[in-house]
């Protein structure tokens, strides 16, 4: 039951390229076999929630620098059990960039990635299923947050930065082309 709304957000999701169609099979196939899939204890995987954050205006969006992996990445962060992926990435959003007034702009799914996080201390590698979901901020007083090296406001994604998360530049692409 608690998998039925990402479930139902997964179908109705119409994946851009290849890339996103595989990847939307794998989280479909991960969410229906795997009970667990929201919580971070599930050491083959779990699910996370994560956004593109723009601006007021919709001139600019955000990126961090993420401390663990040194990328520079939409925000975002582990369901953590809730099943809710669209709450789980707002609220990721306020914690790493401390921004108090983002909107969700669509219960759609704005965008997916399946991708390896490499072992870390006593965490294993496992993949993250990573749901994003398009926002918009009111206020752009960021503050860095313990996760992150940096956080910016762009409004062309940092192409001279060689630690450039993948689906950064397709997630760009999107969003130029609704605007």
């Amino acid at each position: 039951m608690y998998r039925n709304n990402l479930r139902k957000k997964l179908e109705k999701y119409d994946p851009k390229n290849f890339e996103e169609i595989e990847n939307k099979q794998k989280m479909l196939n991960f969410l229906n076999n795997n009970e667990d899939c929201f919580e971070r204890s599930l050491s083959i995987g779990h699910f996370t929630g994560s956004c593109w954050i723009e601006n007021h205006d919709g001139t600019k969006f955000l990126l961090t620098l993420h401390k663990k992996i040194g990328l520079w990445l939409q925000l975002g962060g582990h369901a953590d059990g809730d099943s809710d992926i669209a709450r789980v990435a707002l609220r990721e959003a306020h914690e790493e960039s401390g921004l108090q007034h983002i909107k969700l702009l669509s219960e759609d799914i704005f965008d997916i990635g399946v991708h390896l996080i490499a072992a870390y201390r006593n965490v294993p590698a496992h993949y993250h299923y990573d749901v994003r979901f398009l926002m918009r901020a009111f206020d752009e007083d960021i503050k860095i947050s313990d996760e992150s090296d940096d956080l910016k406001w762009f409004s062309v994604p940092p192409t001279h930065e060689t630690n450039l998360g993948d689906g950064v530049v397709r997630m760009f692409k999107k969003w130029k082309r609704i605007k």
